[in-house]
């Protein structure tokens, strides 16, 4: 079975390196409900991105700011608290997460995302999609 053990030897290995996003570090399990720790799809395999369902936000490194994205939109429910499509806002920035997930039997208390895009949009700045990936951790 794949374990919270998996899960931060996983994170631990994921080291900052150049891209759209910085790597936001080593995260833990939310106190209650699910959280989806992304990480970048290229060579430096980095933790980009930590999605929680209660409360509905993201935690980004945008610009070498870490900071957390309330929800704003969320549709369809895909489970584990999380949608297909969730849009999350905060000062300039819109984060459009785009995933779908998988149950596994030998991952307990949590799912795999199998596909993902994040999309950061800033008024007046490019805008950037990252293909992720990674697992939904459940408490």
């Amino acid at each position: 079975m794949i374990s919270l053990a998996l899960l931060l030897a996983l994170q631990a290995a994921a080291n900052p390196g150049p891209g759209p996003l910085g790597a936001i570090g080593k995260q833990k399990l939310p106190a209650k409900g699910c959280a989806a720790y992304l990480w970048s799809m290229d060579a430096g395999r980095q933790l980009v991105a930590m999605a929680t369902a209660d409360p509905g936000q993201i935690r980004l490194a945008i610009d070498g700011k870490t900071t957390d994205y309330a929800m704003a939109t969320q549709s369809p429910a895909i489970g584990f608290g999380f949608g297909g499509v969730t849009q999350y806002r905060g000062g300039d920035v819109t984060a459009t997460l785009d995933m779908a997930v998988a149950v596994r039997a030998d991952i307990s208390a949590g799912a795999t995302v199998t596909s993902a895009t994040l999309r950061i949009d800033r008024p007046g700045r490019d805008t950037v999609v990252m293909p992720v990936g990674g697992l939904i951790g459940c408490v």
